[in-house]
C-alpha cells in the first residue's frame, strides 16, 4: 500500500510541495500501534509479538486523529520506533489537506474507521512478493531472517487471511499487482486530479451517508 502511495504522490508531483502546503498527504496506519508494555516489548523483540492483530493498534487515536483531519484541522500523528518498538516522544504535524491518503493492511477492519472513507483501494498483491517485500524491509530494521520468517509464518500470514483479506470486500476499487498496476494508479491519479480541480465532490460518500 505504501508503494502505490508514493507512487500517486510522485505522480501528482505533491513530492516536490513543501509540507505546510500540500493538497495531498499520506498517513499510515503503522504510526498508531499501541505503546507496548514491558513485557510486549520483551516479546517484541524477539519477534513473537503480533503487530498484524487488529488489536495491535489504537483505533481510538486512530479515530480522533483522522476526524480532526476530515474537519481540516492541523494534527499531531505518533511517530513509532520499529527498532525499539516503541512510540517516540516526537511527533509529525499534518496540516489540512485536500485529499488523505490513510494506508495500512487493517484500514478497513474497524466500521467506524471505514466509514471515514470516501474511497476504499484495495491493494492486492501475489504472497510471494508481500513476503519479499517484508523481508527486505525488516532486514534493514536489524533483524535477521529466520526471525522475520518465522514471523511471517506465525503471525503474519495468519493475520492477512483472518483479517485483512475479508475486508477486501469493503472496496470500492481493486488494485491487481500493485505498484506494477500503472493503468489503476493512473485512473486514481486522475480521478484525485479532478477532486483536486473542484470536478468531482470529495464528500461525495459523506453526503450519500447523511453526512
Amino acid at each position: 500500500q505504501s508503494t502505490v502511495c508514493e507512487k500517486i504522490m510522485e505522480l501528482l508531483g505533491q513530492n516536490e510541495v513543501d509540507h505546510r502546503q500540500r493538497k495531498v498527504v499520506i498517513l499510515s496506519q503503522d504510526r498508531f500501534y499501541k505503546v507496548l508494555t514491558t513485557d510486549q516489548k520483551a516479546k517484541a523483540l524477539k519477534g513473537q509479538y503480533n503487530f498484524d492483530h487488529p488489536d495491535a493498534f489504537d483505533n481510538d487515536l486512530m479515530h480522533t486523529t483522522l476526524k480532526n483531519i476530515v474537519e481540516g484541522k492541523t494534527v499531531e500523528v505518533p511517530t513509532y520506533d520499529f527498532v525499539t518498538h516503541s512510540r517516540l516522544a516526537e511527533t509529525t504535524v499534518v496540516y489540512p489537506a485536500d485529499v488523505v491518503l490513510f494506508e495500512g493492511i487493517l484500514v478497513f477492519y474497524s466500521q467506524d474507521i471505514r466509514d471515514m472513507f470516501h474511497l476504499r483501494l484495495f491493494v492486492d498483491t501475489d504472497s510471494d512478493v508481500r513476503l519479499s517485500r517484508r523481508v527486505l524491509r525488516d532486514m534493514k530494521r536489524g533483524r535477521d531472517l529466520e526471525q522475520i520468517l518465522t514471523q511471517y509464518t506465525t503471525f503474519v500470514k495468519p493475520a492477512f487471511e483472518e483479517f485483512c483479506l475479508p475486508t477486501k470486500k469493503y472496496a470500492d476499487v481493486i488494485i491487481p499487482r500493485g505498484v506494477d498496476n500503472m493503468v489503476a494508479i493512473n485512473l486514481i491519479v486522475q480521478h484525485i486530479q479532478d477532486i483536486l480541480n473542484g470536478d468531482i465532490c470529495k464528500w461525495q460518500r459523506g453526503a450519500m451517508n447523511g453526512h
